[in-house]
């Protein structure tokens, strides 16, 4: 009986945020935005604010957001993705990095994802990935090492080159 009670609920708060979204479309976006600073042992630390890594539904498609968006998730990859190889970079080179944060952030319009438009894009439409340095090297020299890493960082060469993905 109570997952009965927590599917009515959820389709009740879906139905609702659908009509929101249907009378106001500029309500469905959202900008979703993950931060990591750079550690030691070319580690990133991430600022997710969730002690856990359980995913479930965003605010904006009906959760409560006691749990992890997987968008926030992916975000949060390409963040820590480029903070350890922009780590690992500096480390190479000798370079030091102190207080230096990398931002991930992504453009949502969750009329896409609810089905409440059928032209609306389901996923991320843009995303900008930030370098906020900390460094005595020269501006030349944090080119050459943000340039790196998006040259070797896994996450961001996955998500520009689109990869050939099938369900099975």
């Amino acid at each position: 009986m109570e997952f009965i009670n927590e599917f009515d609920d959820l389709k009740k708060r879906q139905l609702e945020l659908k009509k929101i979204y249907q009378a106001n479309p500029e309500k469905a976006f959202l900008t979703l935005k993950a931060e990591g600073i750079l550690g030691e042992n070319v580690s990133c630390k991430i600022a997710s604010g969730k002690p856990h890594k359980t995913a479930g539904l965003h605010p904006y498609t009906g959760g409560d957001g006691s749990l992890a968006c997987s968008s926030d998730m992916l975000l949060e990859s390409l963040v820590a993705c480029a903070g350890v190889t922009l780590n690992s970079i500096a480390f190479h080179f000798g370079v030091t990095l102190k207080n230096t944060k990398i931002i991930a952030e992504g453009d949502l319009d969750f009329r896409g994802t609810l089905g409440v438009d059928r032209t609306a894009p389901v996923g991320f439409t843009k995303i900008r990935l930030r370098f906020e340095i900390d460094s005595e090297v020269s501006p030349d020299m944090q080119k050459k090492m943000i340039d790196l890493t998006e040259r070797y960082c896994v996450v961001y060469q996955t998500l520009i080159n689109r990869p050939e993905i099938s369900l099975v």
